[in-house]
């Protein structure tokens, strides 16, 4: 079951910076876009195993960084095993120490765990890491697979996250978000397991 996640309003928290790198997680990040726009999960054909709308969300980032003057970069990952962030390999995460050297923020799009793990990874640096995405809770979705080579998501239930005594989530937020994105489907749409 993947993060549901919501985008966070960062730029203005990133016009401080003179450079910023973005690090974006591939997996639930790109899922929560496309379910939250309506869009395919991947396209095999056109994009391979990247999601259109996710990719359209880092460029629009990217350019709105650069419009405001602020030296911009994305971190690649071309290999699958490379696609969910908070897994990354040793030499992914020192080859992204190495190049976080060169901006001063790191704008990481994934989990809180995707958060922790490039902290962790460039705690020898004086990059500030600044979290873009929020939880709302864990996704249980189903994929349905279309003619020619595509794959959708449909939301079953957002089950809501708690860490500690803070809810990262809550039901309320979860019924909106599936209203939103289903609402043929919104009274059944979600599931509480908060205890």
């Amino acid at each position: 079951m993947p993060f549901y996640l919501e985008e966070i309003d960062v730029i203005p928290e990133l016009a401080q910076f003179k450079s910023v790198l973005i690090v974006p997680c591939r997996f639930c990040p790109a899922a929560s876009s496309a379910l939250s726009r309506n869009e395919p999960y991947i396209e095999f054909l056109s994009s391979f195993l990247k999601t259109d709308s996710y990719e359209q969300l880092i460029k629009n980032l990217k350019l709105n960084l650069v419009n405001r003057g602020i030296k911009t970069g994305v971190m690649k990952s071309n290999l699958l095993h490379q696609f969910v962030l908070c897994s990354w390999t040793s030499k992914k995460r020192n080859k992204l120490a190495k190049r976080a050297r060169q901006y001063e923020a790191l704008l990481v799009l994934g989990c809180e765990a995707a958060v922790q793990t490039i902290q962790d990874a460039v705690q020898s640096t004086s990059c500030q890491v600044i979290q873009g995405m929020k939880t709302l809770g864990l996704m249980s979705i189903k994929p349905k697979f279309h003619l020619p080579c595509n794959v959708s998501l449909e939301l079953d239930s957002v089950t809501p996250v708690q860490k500690g005594k803070d809810t990262l989530a809550t039901n309320e937020k979860a019924k909106t978000i599936a209203s939103a994105c289903f609402p043929e489907q919104a009274g059944d749409c979600l599931e509480q397991r908060v205890t």
